[in-house]
């Protein structure tokens, strides 16, 4: 495979999960489990595949304290202090591994001078509609955790928006999550960029501060195909085949055309002159990364979106099939007027790209808070019966 200039060359012995750094792009993991830290797993994925730093969400927590026994040891510590619910029983269960992960992670935060080596821990997702509780929280669970490479994943609601702001004007790393909408994107780029501006006219340190904004993919074509499938049943032929075509193509359309606003937004002037005192630009990072339609290739999310100054958080089992077989070329830059046509085409079939946005952000703040109840109901759960066995 010819390789584009500028890239490190690469072979069929290259990992390459690794290879993705010579484009550009960060690994990152988004799954955390006790065993991962322990067994020295995430070292060797750190030394194996150029593993850069690590995501987590309530649901993953959850899977990892209701599924596995690995949790017994601080779950019976905990089961006789009557004096914590269920939310800060997690927060000590959480906060052991993010502050391992970041440890373990520490190494690759002071190479890349401040850029990767970093791990995020969620604010609750009960408050993602309340912009002072979420402040009040962040701050919190960023003392809490005591690490300068730790972000603090803050939903990019339009109450989480101020909340940003003031967060990362007081210098403290931030994931904006639950991204779907070009327009949104450019509202979260405009609060870090304005949060950089605060903490430099405050005196801070902008070279340590680093923050991403978390864009989702696989959803997006999940609910389009369906909405795709809908129309499919009473359209005529022709109509068919141009409905057809754009199956499994919005998603990573959106994703190009919100790079390119990154692009636009981290130039100029403005942003010139905080780049000059030190400013990281705010890297947008691929998540929901997975492919949900076993019809598509299982790493497609991944192979096209690759390009410099951009992070993919992946799943274990996204990792393992890149791992086998991912391509690599430089696909995010390519190709943009095909994908601006992709979103043209699908305004003319009738689907409105901001109702799909909309859509998937209140169901995304309702599906994490409803993991955030099950992940207390396991905890509770755990603490009961280990309080009962004690």
């Amino acid at each position: 495979m010819t390789q584009p200039t500028g890239v490190l060359e690469t072979s069929k012995a290259t990992n390459p999960l690794k290879a993705l750094l010579g484009y550009g792009q960060s690994m990152w993991l988004d799954y955390i489990r006790r065993d991962l830290i322990t067994s020295g797993s995430l070292k060797r994925m750190i030394e194996e595949d150029g593993l850069r730093g690590m995501t987590s969400n309530p649901s993953i927590f959850e899977k990892a304290i209701a599924e596995s026994s690995l949790y017994d040891d601080i779950v019976q510590a905990l089961s006789s202090r009557r004096d914590l619910d269920a939310t800060a029983r997690f927060e000590q269960i959480a906060i052991r591994d993010i502050q391992d992960v970041a440890d373990i992670l520490r190494p690759v935060y002071q190479q890349s001078e401040f850029r990767d080596g970093y791990v995020s821990l969620e604010v609750s997702p009960f408050l993602a509609n309340r912009t002072k509780e979420t402040i009040d929280e962040a701050r919190r669970l960023w003392k809490a955790v005591n690490r300068q490479n730790v972000m603090i994943k803050v939903p990019g609601t339009a109450e989480g928006l101020p909340a940003i702001r003031q967060l990362i004007g007081e210098g403290i790393n931030i994931n904006v999550t639950l991204l779907f909408a070009q327009e949104v994107y450019e509202k979260v780029a405009e609060a870090y960029i304005a949060g950089l501006e605060d903490l430099a006219t405050s005196g801070g340190d902008l070279k340590k501060m680093a923050g991403v904004a978390s864009f989702f993919i696989s959803r997006i074509d999940t609910l389009v195909d369906s909405m795709l499938d809908d129309k499919l049943k009473t359209a005529t032929d022709s109509q068919q085949t141009a409905l057809k075509s754009l199956k499994g193509k919005v998603a990573i359309a959106n994703g190009k055309l919100t790079y390119q606003r990154y692009q636009k937004l981290f130039s100029g002037p403005r942003w010139e002159g905080l780049a000059a005192k030190g400013g990281q630009t705010q890297r947008v990072l691929w998540a929901s990364t997975s492919t949900k339609n076993p019809a598509y290739r299982d790493v497609m999310y991944v192979e096209e979106l690759i390009g410099p100054d951009t992070v993919d958080t992946m799943p274990p089992a996204t990792i393992e099939a890149f791992r086998d077989h991912g391509q690599l070329r430089n696909s995010l830059t390519e190709n943009v007027p095909a994908a601006q046509k992709v979103m043209d085409d699908l305004a003319k079939a009738g689907i409105s790209i901001k109702e799909v946005t909309d859509k998937l952000t209140a169901d995304g703040v309702k599906l994490f808070a409803d993991a955030f109840h099950k992940l207390l109901a396991a905890v509770d759960k755990s603490t009961q019966q280990k309080g009962k066995s004690a």
